[in-house]
């Protein structure tokens, strides 16, 4: 059967299409929903799975909590990385993880910090520390306790101590643990409480760590996105726990817990 010039065409065409679509989809890049705390080193981490894969990845950055309110509003997440367990145990009570994905991946510790120039002493954290008097005029910066998982950590050490009382009225509630960061590198406020990851790198001063026992374990939960299971997905989370990754996190001030 003869087939003119035109048909030839449309028929090479509908048979490419597919193929190329195949091609388009497997380009297609992963997205990453990570807290706010995480994106010195997670950039890092991206940056080295880059070298060896061919998948491309975004991060994005914020709190935990609207990490993950977005996720299970269906924002196209592959993975997601919380601050705390509460927030990944939200969407996976809401049956929005991949079977078998979810990880105990990382952890920190908490600490008081204030400007790298400033001349405050260390602190001995204890339940007769004047909070009010180190803080003079100024406040205590934190991400916000509401919905923060590091404000929710501050506020427990502060229970603990005894000082919650105290501090809440002085509270500079920031978004997120990056924006408290923030506000005592500008000097804006005199101390924060931020994670010990916070504090590298960064224009802030360790002046205490906050005992373990005055606050529950600061976790990092990561898993794959219902939905968005995939071989490239799997990839990435294989990688997040390699000793390449491992290197890079402890350096940038966390702990590996790999709890599989």
């Amino acid at each position: 059967m003869h087939l003119n010039p035109v048909t030839l065409l449309a028929l090479l065409l509908a048979l490419l299409l597919p193929q190329s679509s195949a091609m388009a989809r497997s380009a297609e890049p992963l997205t990453v929903y990570a807290a706010a705390s995480l994106t010195r080193a997670l950039d890092e981490v991206l940056d080295a799975f880059s070298q060896t894969h061919t998948t491309a990845v975004i991060a994005n950055y914020a709190s935990s909590s609207t990490l993950a309110r977005q996720i299970a509003q269906g924002a196209p997440a592959d993975l997601y990385l919380s601050a705390n367990l509460q927030w990944m145990d939200y969407l996976d009570n809401a049956g929005l993880l991949a079977q078998n994905s979810r990880r105990t991946l990382l952890g920190n510790r908490l600490v008081l910090v204030t400007a790298a120039n400033s001349t405050l002493a260390p602190i001995e954290l204890e339940p007769h520390w004047d909070l009010a008097a180190s803080l003079g005029d100024g406040r205590l910066a934190v991400g916000d306790p509401d919905h923060v998982p590091a404000g929710r950590y501050a506020q427990q050490a502060l229970e603990w101590l005894n000082l919650w009382s105290v501090a809440e009225p002085r509270l500079a509630r920031a978004n997120n643990v990056r924006g408290a960061v923030a506000l005592v590198e500008r000097g804006e406020v005199p101390l924060g409480i931020v994670y010990g990851s916070d504090a590298i790198g960064t224009g802030v001063r360790v002046l205490a760590q906050f005992p373990d026992q005055s606050h529950r374990p600061i976790d990092y939960p990561v898993a794959i996105v219902r939905n968005a299971d995939s071989p490239d997905a799997r990839a990435l989370l294989a990688f997040l726990q390699t000793p390449a990754a491992a290197e890079i996190f402890r350096r940038s001030g966390f702990d590996m817990r790999q709890d599989d």
